[in-house]
């Protein structure tokens, strides 16, 4: 019990849900009142004396030889009789008590422990061993956390917004759903160096060389996803053509190319967008006739 006042009665997740499980009210009595529970106690004092008292001087060497010995004794308890009605235990559950009992669930109920935590920026939560991924609006909130020996599930004020299956060693990568990132993170997982290599292809050779050497100047191709995104970017905002005479700029004087001085090289490119046209300044006066236009005009006087 957590709480048990005259006005409610708060149980504990795990033993709310193993009475859920199998069907039972839990009425629990009140503090330092035995009598609110006497069958209870006198059914416990009856089954130390019958059962365990009378098993105190064995010894056991193996738990089977332990259960081998308290079934016996309770054979014995079930079976023995009454000694103010007739009848037995046993033949008291038959005739008064089975008709009542609700059918056992298919798979025995299996423990959970249950905690509370506050979702990070990395919209991950943990088991004690490893991480792993709620859906990102959940940032900043407190959620409750469900875990049992394979599975790892998360409630938010009463409603379970996802579950994994829980990982039984410890693993470097957090577990993630790719529904529970935002647009621009689930996006990035879907880059590949195949498809920054055909981008650059499509711009010019200046820009081939910049994106090869982005994927290939860390341990990784990944450690160069970021800047070839940066450089996909600038080559729509300043258009392919800028952007391949900046990157030939750049390899010219460095064979170490990085984003800034490529962005700092579009910025201050003083090239216009369009080639102005040249205009004709013979005619800004007005209309002038030739000499030609005289002639013919002369002649058809």
């Amino acid at each position: 019990m957590t709480a048990n006042t005259r006005y409610e009665t708060q149980l504990n997740e795990s033993y709310r849900e193993l009475a859920e499980y199998y069907g039972t009210a839990i009425v629990p009595a009140r503090v330092r009142k035995p009598q609110d529970k006497g069958f209870v106690e006198r059914s416990v004092g009856f089954s130390t004396t019958w059962i365990t008292a009378a098993l105190r001087e064995r010894k056991f060497f193996s738990f089977a030889e332990v259960r081998e010995a308290v079934d016996e004794r309770l054979e014995y308890v079930n079976t023995k009789p009454f000694q103010k009605r007739s009848g037995n235990r046993r033949e008291a559950y038959l005739s008064e008590e089975k008709e009542f009992m609700l059918p056992l669930p298919k798979h025995r109920y299996e423990p959970s422990v249950w905690k509370q935590q506050t979702v990070g920026n990395d919209y991950l939560i943990s088991d004690g061993l490893n991480k792993y991924s709620v859906p990102f609006d959940l940032i900043g909130d407190q959620v409750q956390i469900r875990l049992t020996k394979d599975l790892i599930e998360v409630y938010f004020k009463g409603s379970r917004m996802t579950s994994h299956k829980r990982l039984e060693k410890y693993s470097v990568q957090p577990v993630v759903k790719p529904e529970h990132m935002p647009t621009n993170h689930r996006e990035y997982l879907n880059y590949n160096a195949d498809e920054f290599k055909e981008w650059a292809s499509t711009v010019g050779k200046s820009v081939e060389e910049v994106v090869k050497h982005f994927l290939t100047s860390g341990s990784v191709p990944e450690q160069g996803y970021k800047a070839c995104v940066s450089l996909t970017k600038l080559g729509k905002r300043y258009g392919k053509k800028k952007l391949e005479a900046a990157c030939e700029r750049m390899l010219a004087f460095s064979s170490s190319p990085s984003i800034r001085t490529i962005t700092t090289l579009l910025k201050n490119n003083k090239e216009p967008d369009k080639p102005t046209e040249k205009t004709d300044d013979s005619n800004k006066y007005g209309i002038t006739r030739g000499a030609a236009y005289w002639r013919k005009v002369g002649g058809s006087k």
